[in-house]
């Protein structure tokens, strides 16, 4: 299995940036592509069919899918965890117990949120206010994209349980291929058949369905602990219960970004259709933030799991330090090159000039701000690795949740502006990250590790 060592990064050893980076481009490719999914969706019926289709692909339907496949996400980071620490411990039992109990936890999520969705899609549309003018598009589009859903969540499981291991390249490996795959699909079902939003909803379910085989057949196929028999898939009491004690928390977390997301977007909806529209392309330019902080999450959470395991307390605290570094010079940079070509960028999802006018107001707002949010994502990474999973989401809660409602319910009544509603943005980080700032310095100090800088 040659190639298959090839592919894992020895985290508990060796020079610690040089190893995190070795991680964190593999994953960093691999969010990009799987971000490229919902983009090429956007561009095509942006482009070729217009800009209600646009804001039908987007918008609501995208924040309505974020809330239910972003909350397993989370809860599906629980095994990720565990699996982790096991892994960096040695203890190929309990990490091959862990990986048929993530696989059963992944079909059994999959297909509720497949009928949750696809039954409760037009009442929550509706109750967002979605215009009526993309209404049937927006149900057409997110009813399709929730058939496919069992497959999306068993390639986010499987992809965790092989970064959990050190190996990140293969799950980037296969979403290049699918992403290929999803590209080609776009332009035949909307370009050549005309199926509109419907067709690019069929497309991305069939290439999420090519990546979730292909994930499978690595895990039916390794000689390592960590192999998966379709006949043992199953779930393992206790390591359900460490799964659920670890991921519930960190679901219930990214639930509640996404609920306060609700908000906002039912707060977009009552712009006109050019903000839509606008909305709905920045927030594919503004996934190419979150996918490199979410990369740099994930990072750190293997990381810190698997030296934390292995009891490399050392390794652990300087690994946050490096991971808190790149992250924020990312974000500087980032922030840099969109403000320096945000008309550009915004051209192309939409050529109409009140589109992009929209976009440019929403962009150059909120890009300057990314560097507020970084230190929410490490640390919170981190405090997971180490098992602290309620700590992050009371943070969150109180910070992002609460404050967040409470701008949006009492502000923008007042003062009904798009960039009152986006202010609630950097807001929110802001505080949110001074509370994680304050807590994880306490629990530095609590574990005798006071003498440290972060």
């Amino acid at each position: 299995m040659k190639n298959e060592h090839n592919s894992k990064v020895s985290i508990t050893e060796g020079v610690i940036w040089k190893q995190l980076l070795l991680y964190f481009f593999p994953l960093l490719f691999g969010t990009f592509f799987q971000q490229l999914y919902n983009t090429i969706d956007a561009v095509v019926v942006g482009r070729y069919v217009g800009k209600e289709a646009l804001s039908a692909v987007g918008g609501a339907t995208g924040t309505l899918i974020n809330v239910l496949i972003g909350f397993f996400v989370g809860l599906s980071s629980g095994a990720t965890v565990i699996i982790s620490q096991y892994y960096g411990g040695k203890k190929k039992e309990e990490v091959n117990q862990s990986v048929h109990t993530a696989i059963a936890l992944a079909i059994t999520g999959g297909f509720v949120i497949m009928i949750i969705g696809f039954l409760g899609s037009p009442y929550a549309l509706k109750l967002m206010g979605t215009p009526k003018e993309i209404y049937k598009d927006a149900l057409t589009f997110i009813r399709i994209y929730f058939l496919g859903t069992v497959f999306n969540v068993v390639y986010n499981m499987g992809a965790g349980i092989l970064r959990a291991i050190g190996d990140s390249k293969r799950p980037l490996y296969f979403l290049i291929i699918s992403c290929g795959v999803n590209i080609v699909l776009d332009l035949l079902f909307v370009v050549v058949f005309h199926w509109g939003v419907g067709g690019t909803a069929a497309a991305t379910v069939l290439s999420q369905l090519l990546s979730a085989c292909l994930i499978c057949m690595v895990l039916m196929k390794t000689d390592d602990c960590y192999k998966l028999y379709l006949s043992k898939i199953r779930f393992h009491k206790e390591i359900f219960k460490r799964i659920i004690h670890i991921g519930l928390p960190a679901g219930a977390q990214s639930l509640m970004y996404s609920t306060s997301n609700l908000l906002i977007q039912s707060s977009m909806n009552s712009f006109n259709i050019n903000v839509l529209a606008a909305w709905t392309a920045y927030g594919k330019i503004d996934g190419i933030f979150w996918m490199i902080m979410n990369s740099f999450g994930v990072s750190v959470t293997t990381f810190v799991g698997q030296n934390f395991g292995a009891g490399k307390q050392d390794r652990v605290q300087k690994g946050i330090r490096v991971c808190l570094g790149f992250a924020m010079a990312s974000a500087v940079f980032l922030s840099v090159t969109l403000s320096i070509f945000a008309a550009n960028i915004m051209g192309i999802f939409n050529k109409d000039p009140a589109v992009i006018q929209e976009g440019l107001v929403i962009l150059h707002f909120l890009v300057p701000t990314y560097c507020t949010y970084v230190l929410i994502e490490i640390l919170s990474g981190a405090l997971r690795g180490m098992g602290q999973a309620v700590i992050p989401f009371i943070l969150t809660f109180l910070g992002v949740c609460v404050l967040r409602i409470a701008w949006i319910l009492s502000a923008v009544p007042v003062w009904h502006d798009v960039k009152t509603v986006i202010f609630s943005y950097p807001l929110t980080w802001s505080v949110t990250s001074l509370l994680f700032l304050i807590y994880y310095f306490y629990f530095k100090k609590k574990n005798g590790l006071i003498n440290m800088s972060i």
